[in-house]
């Protein structure tokens, strides 16, 4: 049988999900794949591999490799390597990523191009899928055309060793994979064009709208009627197109408990995990704010945690007691929560490389389990929704969950399940003859990921202590009735510091100190260049509306420390550009900002009120961030582009930083008198330099 190697870079599960769906179907194909995760080096050799490279490359933070990708693109960036060291190697790759950030894939960009310059040669094109609009746009068609240029490229081979480069002949099976491939071409090629399009459409639209099929267009008028639990035709009445069955791996004991102890120190994490006490909470909004904003402080001075300002740090959270608590009576497992859960791999598994889940620590009870390691509201892949089919007794409601699987109803999966945020509890309640083994959820729901927050201190000013802050995450559920949910991590946080809140940050520091003990578990995370620069005459910009503003206080302390320690230092002008719904509501640290301002450590303070009418103190109406760096264009342009300045720009990749790039667009363009399309070549260079730099989040 004809062998590839299969390699996957994952974060959250998502490259490994699709791997595992290459490998399932490659035996179909008449392929046989050698499948691994990157980080086990170990396992292959790239620089003996004879075998087509398979790989597929997430994302993560704003725009890095995932963490298990860490060691091996250390070694390929490795500058002491041969230009030639990969040049017998030919590869496929499939980047996962979100438009909504500026680096679009780039965990997989980064890797396509190192092994281009290695040598590396594709068989077949790289894919870039868009969690933004469903990936499956993209990987769906990727994968299918994977096969027949597998199969080209084994022909070749086996054929006359050809010169390097030479067309191959003409057949039915390279003219299939020049369709699959232009068609796939096609799909991206319009994610790319919608990065540039300021038509106004958003992006999901314009992109749900190329990948609608003709049939969809007849059930527009009956498509009131389809829900979670209901098809309409033609869905209905389709035959299906079913993903594989993934195999089942794993086998459950539960053991009555020794009453042993568990704590949190017991998650498992890749970084080292600090337990520090919150020393310190602040609500930073009036009650009335349509969102609620708080500061907490946390003493580190017990540990060895560093960090400097720009740095953001992880927060190891539980998921929601309430919500664990219904998972399991859902499961009817509620009387066995406090059991030992031992795991073991099925001796008669068909699963290659099955392995224990390492984000589960071997003799944990049930409970903890739930609480601490699995993502349980995760949004279900269609591989999860596959496998829930042949536990579901109903007719109507396995149909409806093969609809949701298959390939004819990945609009529906995308309405239902993806856009609606919906998750195993939703899924478990709206189809309640679906009764799952407990294996099953262990093997597909992913680990409970840190959640990343900013560190809003320096350490100058507020030595052994790091402070950061969050909105209260709330959202509607409607996947199933109306719920009411909080961010996982924010609303634990909110709950945590609730008896202790202070209403305003000049509360007393002692009278908190003393009420307040408890501990939650941070972990640093991958240095950033984030940061202010290393020459501290250089002016900077900061654009961060809402808790955008976090890493800017941090760098505002750090500079009046710095200027305190030189008072005849040379120091650039610091530029804030800040904004928020309303100025005597979430007008977040207001009072710091203006001391900051009067002592001539912040030069501009520039702020933007988007819900207020035209306030008295501003030079002109700016509703947003974007529009106040508009107004002020022509400093703008001078700073970054005469002074070698530094802009910044931290807070929400969906709205905020698009618009805030396409001012910069604009301001560049019309201050130097060139086409968009070269102020955009010219902003690209800024972020080539680290000159433009982000930390946003979706």
């Amino acid at each position: 049988m004809r062998r590839f190697l299969l390699l996957y870079a994952t974060q959250q599960g998502q490259a490994k999900a699709i791997a595992e769906e290459i490998y399932e179907q490659a035996v179909v194909h008449g392929f046989s794949a050698d499948l691994h995760c990157i980080s086990e080096s170990d396992k292959y050799d790239l620089k003996t591999e004879t075998a087509p490279l398979v790989v597929v490359v997430s994302t993560t933070g704003t725009g890095d490799p995932p963490d298990t990708a860490r060691k091996f693109v250390k070694e390929i960036q490795n500058q002491t390597l041969p230009v030639d060291f990969f040049a017998h190697l030919r590869y496929g790759l499939l980047g996962l990523g979100d438009s909504e950030y500026t680096y679009f894939c780039n965990g997989g960009k980064i890797i396509d191009k190192r092994l281009q310059e290695l040598g590396a040669r594709h068989f077949y094109d790289t894919g870039h899928a868009d969690d933004c609009v469903g990936l499956e746009l993209v990987v769906e068609p990727w994968i299918a055309g994977l096969w027949p240029a597998l199969r080209e490229h084994f022909r070749s081979s086996r054929g006359q060793k050809e010169i390097s480069g030479a067309l191959p002949v003409a057949s039915p099976v390279s003219s299939r994979t020049d369709l699959v491939k232009s068609q796939l071409l096609h799909i991206e090629s319009q994610v790319e064009l919608l990065r540039f399009d300021d038509s106004g459409r958003k992006d999901s639209e314009v992109l749900k709208q190329n990948a609608v099929n003709s049939n969809q267009s007849k059930v527009l008028i009956e498509d009131f009627e389809s829900s979670l639990t209901r098809s309409v035709p033609p869905l209905s009445q389709a035959s299906l197109n079913l993903p594989a069955l993934p195999p089942e791996y794993l086998h459950i004991h539960l053991q009555e408990s020794l009453g042993q102890e568990e704590s949190q120190a017991s998650v498992t994490s890749a970084d080292p995990v600090f337990q520090v006490p919150i020393s310190k909470a602040v609500q930073l909004t009036t009650n009335d704010a349509i969102k609620t904003t708080l500061l907490v402080e946390l003493d580190i001075s017990n540990t060895d945690f560093s960090y400097q300002p720009g740095d953001a740090f992880s927060v190891i959270c539980p998921n929601s007691d309430s919500e664990v608590q219904s998972l399991l009576q859902r499961l009817q497992l509620e009387d066995k929560r406090e059991h030992c859960v031992l795991l073991k791999i099925k001796a008669d598994t068909k699963k290659k490389g099955a392995a224990l889940p390492q984000h589960i620590p071997a003799r944990c009870s049930l409970q903890f389990i739930f609480t601490w390691c699995l993502e349980i509201r995760a949004i279900p892949k269609k591989a999860f929704l596959r496998a829930l089919v042949d536990y579901t007794s109903d007719g109507a409601e396995k149909r409806r969950l093969q609809e949701l699987c298959s390939k004819q109803g990945a609009a529906d999966y995308s309405r239902f399940i993806r856009d609606a945020c919906a998750c195993l509890l939703d899924l478990l309640l709206a189809f309640p003859s679906c009764q799952p083994p407990l294996s099953l959820l262990l093997e597909h729901l992913p680990k409970l990921q840190p959640r990343p927050y900013s560190c809003a201190s320096s350490s100058l000013f507020h030595p052994g202590k790091l402070h950061f802050v969050f909105n209260v995450v709330e959202f509607v559920s409607t996947a199933t009735t109306e719920v009411l949910r909080k961010g996982v991590c924010t609303g634990w946080l909110a709950l945590l510091v609730a008896s202790v809140l202070q209403p305003n940050i000049h509360a007393s520091h002692e009278d908190s100190g003393k009420a307040l003990a408890p501990k939650i578990s941070i972990s640093p995370r991958t240095t950033n260049s984030f940061h202010l620069p290393d020459d501290p005459s250089i002016p900077i910009i900061m654009v961060g509306p809402g808790t955008g503003i976090a890493p800017f206080i941090g760098f505002l302390q750090h500079r009046e420390k710095l200027q305190e320690q030189h008072p005849d230092g040379n120091f650039g002008a610091m530029w804030l550009f800040f904004g928020c719904r309303h100025k005597d509501k979430d007008y977040l640290f207001r009072k710091e900002l203006r001391h900051f301002f009067k002592h001539g450590i912040l030069t501009h303070l520039k702020v933007s009120f988007s819900r207020d009418a035209v306030v008295g103190e501003e030079e002109a109406p700016a509703k947003y961030v974007q529009d106040n760096i508009q107004l002020h264009g022509q400093q703008v342009a001078r700073i970054l582009l005469q002074e070698n300045g530094h802009i910044y720009v931290c807070g929400d990749a969906k709205n905020m930083a698009k618009d805030v790039h396409d001012a910069l667009v604009e301001i560049i363009s019309k201050e130097v008198g060139v086409e968009k399309l070269e102020a955009m070549k010219t902003l690209a260079t800024l972020k080539e330099e680290k000159r433009y730099l982000q930390d946003i989040w979706s």
